[in-house]
């Protein structure tokens, strides 16, 4: 049976993080996830996952400066040493909640200098996380959504990968992303499984519920069985009303 993890970035979002976390318990979720959790205190957290049972599968790195247009800043060029304390921040918040996965988010840029950035600041990223146990994530963004975005492609990030060659470091492969920027989906999934970190759903192209749209869920996640992937599903959709009211696609595709 496919697990799911409810992503509260997008989910409960009128909650607070650790109510987040006891509500997704209640409507049947495996698994939870964030965005960027930093204003809720580490032990609050930690107490709602030991009092539910459930596991953080990962959190992102903040943004920067969001008033100034900031989507992350590991690929931007001249802005290291605010990277790495970002950096620094979500492995050591992922390490006090027991997540397992920080995705590191490279912002908005362009060219072999920010390439260049990205890959100095992940490979810090991946010594650094191998001190807890954690992965680092790399996502592609489509350009819709994340306009200027570094990394947009799963080829872009697969080579990243391999320029760094670090054990610690996979590509959080969003369906909802790659399949507006790049498609064929069920082929990328199998030629990339070895690189693969974690797998999130969504709807395209409304990003709603993961149970309409251009994309046959039912058909990628009953491929993935077939492939032997057996980690819970990222649910990071934005629900057309209330998360609670869009949750029938859960108990249909469980």
């Amino acid at each position: 049976m496919t697990r799911f993890s409810a992503n509260l970035g997008f989910l409960w979002q009128e909650l607070s993080l650790p109510d987040a976390i006891r509500a997704a318990k209640r409507a049947g979720f495996d698994a939870v996830e964030c965005h960027y959790p930093y204003d809720t205190p580490a032990e609050a957290v930690r107490q709602a996952l030991e009092e539910t049972g459930l596991s953080m599968l990962g959190l992102n790195t903040a943004r920067g400066n969001i008033a100034a247009g900031d989507n992350g800043l590991a690929a931007v060029p001249g802005r290291e040493d605010e990277a790495r304390r970002l950096i620094d921040q979500a492995i050591d918040y992922a390490a006090a909640i027991g997540a397992r996965n920080v995705h590191v988010m490279a912002g908005k840029a362009a060219g072999d200098e920010a390439r260049g950035a990205f890959i100095a600041n992940l490979r810090y990223a991946c010594e650094r996380a191998d001190k807890t146990g954690t992965t680092i994530l790399i996502e592609p963004l489509n350009y819709r959504d994340a306009p200027g975005y570094f990394l947009q492609t799963a080829d872009q990030a697969l080579d990243i990968i391999a320029a760094i060659d670090a054990a610690n470091l996979k590509l959080m492969f969003d369906c909802y992303h790659l399949q507006i920027m790049q498609g064929d989906l069920t082929r990328r999934l199998q030629d990339h499984m070895a690189a693969i970190g974690h797998i999130q759903i969504a709807a395209v192209p409304d990003r709603r519920e993961p149970d309409h749209g251009e994309i046959d869920y039912r058909h990628i996640l009953q491929f993935l069985e077939k492939l032997g992937y057996d980690r819970p599903i990222g649910a990071e959709y934005r629900p057309v009303t209330t998360t609670e009211a869009g949750l029938a696609w859960l108990q249909a595709f469980k």
